[in-house]
């Protein structure tokens, strides 16, 4: 079955499929200097919207713990402060084991005497992989019940997962730039002492800086989830700049000297509709 593409290319929502909405406001927290809402921002409205959605629905007894593999993020028209993000949240499709789950983020834009010129309604639309896992960690069924629930939601049931980035990171002699080193912070980590999701993406801004060719207009971001990240990791951003694109690859030490592991893998591209 064809599924029916929005204007960022990701699956839209199945007509009449229930979906689950929250807003929030956007601090100035939130944003860069040119008051544009980060993409670490973005990763916490993800999480907020999330933990929200769980903890409304049954899935907050029966399926209460899941990881993130992977999030793409289509920023079509950016958002920016003063604003309040309305966030809906639905399954685009899902296995037994794992879900897609899109959220489409709006804005209606304020003004103030900070911003005081009027901008167009923001839009980003999202989709990240989540695992199904127990209380040990390790992937599990979803229960029936949950199933049930999000497979209401749309008619891709056969999900299988695909990597989007390359994962095999080049020699330091390949990269565009010197390695950098990116320095963690205690506040960095959740309570399961692994690196908040919105952590990796503050790196990546950090890269952005460099790179505003590739933000200035709609453009999408990917991120993928190989290895956990705990306190006391230091960490090594190996960069690669192509025309259109941006590929990072979040290096931690290996098992030998010397040696590194590829925790992530990123890119920022310009969108591939623009």
């Amino acid at each position: 079955m064809t599924r029916e593409l929005n204007q960022a290319g990701l699956p839209d929502r199945k007509d009449g499929a229930r979906y689950f909405e929250a807003a929030y406001r956007v601090r100035t927290g939130d944003v860069d200097q040119d008051m544009r809402v980060r993409l670490d921002a973005v990763a916490r409205y993800l999480q907020d919207v999330a933990n929200d959605n769980i903890e409304a629905t049954e899935l907050g007894d029966s399926d209460p713990f899941w990881i993130v593999r992977r999030t793409v993020v289509d920023v079509i028209r950016p958002i920016s402060w003063p604003a309040t993000v309305t966030a809906q949240r639905w399954c685009g499709s899902l296995s037994t084991r794992w879900t897609n789950m899109r959220v489409r983020l709006t804005a209606e834009h304020e003004t103030n005497r900070f911003n005081p010129e009027p901008r167009e309604a923001g839009l980003i639309e999202t989709e990240a992989f989540w695992i199904n896992v127990n209380d040990q960690g390790m992937p599990s069924r979803i229960s029936d019940e949950a199933f049930e629930l999000l497979s209401s939601m749309t008619d891709e049931h056969r999900l299988r997962w695909k990597s989007m980035n390359p994962e095999k990171a080049p020699d330091a002699e390949g990269a565009s730039a010197p390695d950098r080193e990116h320095v963690l912070r205690s506040t960095d980590f959740d309570p399961f002492k692994h690196l908040n999701n919105a952590a990796y993406l503050e790196a990546v801004e950090d890269e952005l800086v460099d790179h505003p060719d590739l933000i200035d207009g709609p453009h999408r971001l990917t991120i993928e989830y190989l290895r956990p990240i705990v306190p006391g990791t230091p960490i090594t951003l190996r960069r690669v700049r192509e025309p259109q694109r941006l590929l990072l690859w979040i290096l931690i030490p290996g098992d030998e000297e010397g040696e590194h592991q590829v925790a992530a893998t990123v890119s920022v591209t310009t969108h591939p509709d623009d």
